[in-house]
């Protein structure tokens, strides 16, 4: 079956580079990103690992934790951080998944039921549809969803605005438009009656259309 935004994130048990971790344990009370590699030694995911690590302030300012994960053993995983130091300024400062039984990759969908159950002898080709972010917020449902191809390297810096988009919208009765920015303004959404969002937003909206009600971000 399929994995869907709304759906509970499959729950594992896994070696990471600090240590055994039980996924929903991990995340706790907290948001969580999980991305993944299909190899470690590899261009363009030695450039985001360093860039995850450059920008995990940011996602911990946002109570986020991040989780990648790689189809090589963990040992394989501190040999390529010495690497991507060195390339990129900065060592993965986050755990790192060994899925070397490709149990993680087929639970969340990145590779058939018949792929194996090892990675021994499988190329970044073998493995290229392991290349996903995953947004999981605090009640363990997947938020976000987005799947790229090898040779594009991935933009976390539009993961951290969703991320805010997701946890302004989990608070306030709003939605956010194209190319929102925190700070911008937002959208009211729909199930909100003109005569609650009088309420909710005292100051007024501008309203183009009666579906489209323009409002000042909420605060807090």
């Amino acid at each position: 079956m399929s994995l869907q935004i709304g759906q509970i994130a499959p729950d594992f048990t896994v070696d990471t580079t600090e240590g055994q971790i039980t996924f929903h344990e991990w995340i706790g009370d907290s948001w969580a990103v999980l991305f993944s590699h299909p190899k470690d030694f590899t261009p363009v995911c030695t450039t985001e690992l360093g860039y995850m690590a450059r920008l995990k302030p940011e996602f911990e300012k946002r109570n986020t934790k991040v989780i990648g994960l790689s189809v090589d053993p963990v040992e394989r995983h501190a040999d390529w951080a010495k690497d991507i130091e060195e390339t990129q300024g900065f060592a993965p400062n986050y755990p790192m998944i060994g899925d070397t039984d490709l149990a993680v990759s087929k639970l969340y969908n990145m590779l058939p039921a018949t792929a194996g159950d090892s990675a021994e002898g499988r190329t970044a080709v073998d493995n290229a549809t392991v290349r996903t972010v995953y947004v999981i917020g605090p009640d363990k449902k997947i938020k976000l969803m987005i799947s790229y191809p090898m040779s594009t390297g991935r933009n976390f810096d539009e993961i951290l605005r969703v991320l805010d988009s997701l946890q302004l919208t989990a608070k306030h009765q709003v939605a956010t438009p194209v190319n929102w920015k925190n700070g911008d303004d937002v959208i009211i959404v729909p199930a909100v009656s003109d005569e609650d969002a009088k309420a909710k937003f005292p100051e007024g909206w501008k309203a183009p259309k009666p579906y489209l009600r323009i409002v000042a971000q909420p605060e807090g």
